[in-house]
């Protein structure tokens, strides 16, 4: 476990500073399209510093806006936060994830944050009414297993990132295809245009390359997650239960999006996909299936 975290912080660190890289060609490429001329280069390094730095920082913020959550109550949710109690103690974490709730029927959850200081578990009304309360309790020790692991950091960076990424090369591909390229011969003369070939490259194919690196990440850390969840259950059969409960279940998450589908325990997009009902995962397959993380789970046992 401790060689997973310590991988996972390096991963997010490699990330970043990829993503750096790639939004500062990106941004480059489109000053230069637009013929801003030297000041290109400053622009795009702050746009992507900056840019970066948001997302690391306020990723937790922009996914739970993102999804319309809101916080937990005693109140309201007692059950939920009884159970993150509970296992508090098992998990051997020493900071208590702060607990939301969105109202919506699809009984899923997720967990996100850049450390367990900052953690933030995240459930959907559907869950907390469909669940019994030891599935309900494997559902949550998976969601902080992806904290204690720090899976949260990685995949809620990339999961913003990504987003950031789409959103930039939706909103500037019809600004280029109109604006067109600078031809400043002087400009080719000074390496300009071997960089804007490059960051028009990563402008098309950032989005595919990105979805390909964020669903990677997560199918190999779902099994992880779920044997680490029964580590603080001792119950393999509650996580057996609620995984092929929210596996059967029809509804449709409507606050989901292809940025944040990667983060939740099961895929949200339940009419959209076939996924979890077969026995492999294909290469775009946000979660590894439902059949494959059963047979994982029972092996345990």
């Amino acid at each position: 476990m401790f060689r997973d975290i310590k991988k996972n912080k390096i991963e997010s660190g490699i990330i970043v500073a990829i993503f750096i890289l790639v939004i500062t060609l990106i941004v480059y490429y489109i000053c230069n399209s637009l013929k801003l001329g030297a000041v290109s280069i400053v622009i795009a390094l702050v746009f992507s510093i900056a840019s970066a730095w948001a997302s690391y920082y306020y990723s937790d913020k922009i996914v739970l806006s993102v999804n319309k959550a809101r916080p937990a109550t005693k109140e309201e949710d007692l059950k939920i936060v009884n159970i993150l109690d509970a296992l508090m103690v098992t998990s051997g974490l020493t900071s208590k994830p702060r607990l939301y709730v969105v109202d919506d029927p699809q009984p899923n959850a997720f967990a996100t944050g850049r450390n367990p200081e900052n953690a933030v578990i995240c459930v959907t009304t559907g869950l907390l009414d469909k669940l019994e309360y030891y599935e309900l309790e494997g559902v949550i020790a998976h969601e902080l297993s992806h904290i204690k692991n720090y899976d949260i950091r990685l995949s809620c960076v990339v999961s913003v990132m990504v987003g950031f990424i789409v959103m930039l090369s939706d909103m500037f591909s019809r600004i280029l295809f109109w604006g067109g390229l600078d031809n400043d011969k002087d400009s080719d003369n000074n390496g300009n245009g071997i960089l804007m070939l490059i960051g028009m490259i990563f402008l098309i194919l950032s989005p595919i390359f990105g979805s390909l690196m964020q669903l990677a990440l997560s199918r190999k850390r779902e099994f992880l997650a779920d044997s680490t969840a029964v580590e603080f259950t001792r119950n393999p059969d509650g996580l057996i239960s609620a995984l092929q409960k929210l596996d059967a279940d029809d509804n449709q998450l409507a606050t989901a999006n292809s940025a944040t589908a990667n983060m939740y325990i099961v895929n949200p997009f339940k009419k959209n996909t076939k996924e979890g009902k077969k026995k492999s995962s294909s290469i775009w397959s946000t979660h590894p299936s439902i059949e494959d993380r059963i047979e994982a789970l029972r092996n345990i046992k």
